[in-house]
Formats: structure tokens, C-alpha cells, sequence
């Protein structure tokens, strides 16, 4: 159990939030944008781990533990992904532009 108050957390998950979000809304290069997925990914991860340490249960601080690292996982399966796909559109488009990639056939 920490001494800093649950709101001091949330307000940082929350300012990560609204910065990967609008990342999201506003770039056009697809790793910029990859960029604002994890960034908006890591608020909800700390959003478990915030409130897994601040609860009284240490069945539920494991719970919040371990969907934090299950979703770590998905951002390292999501950012390889993300990278092959900007690899495939690069080689054929030589452009990372999302706006250039209208089609999901290469």
C-alpha cells in the first residue's frame, strides 16, 4: 500500500490517455501512430496495476498484476503486427502515409 493518493495515478493514466488518444486522431504516419496505440495501451495498464495496489484484497492486487502483464503481451503482438504491416506498405507504396494505404490488398 502506497502513502500518494489513487487520484495523483489517475490523473497521469488519464493525461496518457488524452495524449495517445489525440495522437491517434491527428497523425498520419503509421508508426507515429503505433506510437499513440501504445501510449493509450500503457494508461489502461496502469489503470489495472493502480487500482490492483490499492485495493485491500491481495486476490484482486494479483488480478490487476497479471491482466497488466496479459496486456503487455498484447502490445508486443500488436506492435509487431503494427511493424510488418508498415515493412509490407512501405516496400510496395514507399510511403508510410496512412492516408495512402485506402486498401488493405498490397
Amino acid at each position: 500500500m502506497t502513502s500518494l493518493p489513487l487520484v495523483g495515478f489517475l490523473a497521469l493514466s488519464g493525461a496518457l490517455l488524452a495524449v495517445g488518444v489525440f495522437g491517434i486522431l491527428t497523425r498520419r504516419n503509421f508508426i507515429l501512430l503505433l506510437i499513440a496505440i501504445e501510449i493509450a495501451m500503457n494508461a489502461t495498464i496502469l489503470n489495472f496495476v493502480y487500482f490492483g495496489a490499492f485495493s485491500p484484497s491481495p486476490a484482486v492486487t494479483l488480478m490487476g498484476q497479471s491482466i497488466a502483464v496479459v496486456l503487455i503481451g498484447f502490445a508486443a503482438t500488436e506492435v509487431a503486427v503494427g511493424l510488418a504491416i508498415v515493412l509490407a506498405l512501405n516496400r510496395v507504396r514507399r510511403s508510410i502515409n496512412v492516408a495512402e494505404a485506402n486498401e488493405l490488398r498490397l
